[in-house]
């Protein structure tokens, strides 16, 4: 299988790349800057393309021949808090979405983003309940919350006209190394209000290869899924936590916040992916 990685050089992007050539699939990576020299190993299953995105007549061009695409190229945060990362990110997701309906390409996987949820960027929490699933209504305040929503928009919409097509939208926490994410501090309030979140990159990179597999998981066109870590990202208690940060907020019949448990539920994740986080990966490592 021949799958294109969009914004290949960035912290999900390398893992991705490395997991996916480890499977012996075909990776074309795809960025606007120069990968770092030995960023990929070397061999006949990896071609890198420098190229705008932004630019749809460059989308169509790079990942034409492809039987997937992995989408992650855009910008990470809320940068300016006016245009940057909105208008980035909005086009980035239609072009490579579009051009993939247009070329035929019909297994395609975003980045799209836990701040689909009012959470770190925003102004005011609107959390409604722990834990956070997929059917929490996603009510962004920022632009790069705001570009993600989009994202996730114009993927249903594409799926309506192109139904033959199964877009994933995986919605990421902090992805990092494990030895970074359990540096995280429970009483710094940016950390409270990240509801001390992670994944574990080589995980992330393991959903998206997942969601796009030559088999199709699920029978809608889109779906969108929690990509985070099952357990918080220190050594506290997961219960005290939320008594003291978000005391109001109801947990979830059926389900518990207590000793390491996260904050979000990632089952839809496991049943539709059969995806389940590792924070090991020493075949990659």
């Amino acid at each position: 299988m021949k799958i294109a990685v969009t914004g290949c050089n960035g912290r999900v992007g390398r893992p991705t790349v490395k997991a996916a050539l480890a499977r012996g699939y075909e990776v074309v990576g795809i960025d606007n800057t120069t990968p770092p020299r030995d960023a990929f190993p070397k061999g006949d299953l990896f071609t890198f393309h420098q190229g705008d995105l932004l630019k749809f007549d460059v989308a169509l061009a790079l990942l034409k021949g492809c039987d997937a695409v992995i989408h992650l190229a855009g910008i990470p945060n809320p940068a300016d808090f006016k245009v940057e990362s909105h208008n980035t990110n909005v086009v980035l997701s239609w072009n490579v979405l579009r051009a993939c309906a247009e070329l035929g390409i019909n297994r395609v996987a975003q980045a799209s983003s836990v701040n689909i949820i009012t959470l770190v960027f925003a102004a005011a929490s609107a959390i409604e309940y722990f834990p956070l699933d997929e059917d929490h209504p996603c009510t962004p305040d920022e632009p790069y919350g705001l570009s993600k929503l989009i994202a996730e928009t114009q993927a249903a919409t594409l799926v309506r006209r192109f139904p033959q097509m199964r877009i994933a939208s995986l919605r990421l926490s902090w992805a990092v190394p494990r030895s970074v994410s359990a540096a995280r501090d429970p009483e710094e309030e940016w950390t409270a209000r990240d509801l001390w979140g992670y994944v574990h990159h080589y995980s992330a990179a393991d959903a998206f290869i997942r969601a796009t597999a030559p088999h199709r998981p699920w029978t809608s066109g889109h779906e969108a899924f929690f990509i985070v870590a099952p357990e918080i990202a220190h050594q506290g208690d997961s219960r005290a936590l939320k008594e003291k940060w978000y005391p109001n907020t109801p947990i979830k019949e059926g389900k518990t916040i207590d000793g390491l448990t996260g904050f979000f539920d990632c089952t839809k994740a496991q049943e539709y992916l059969g995806w389940v986080h590792r924070d090991e990966w020493p075949e990659l490592e």
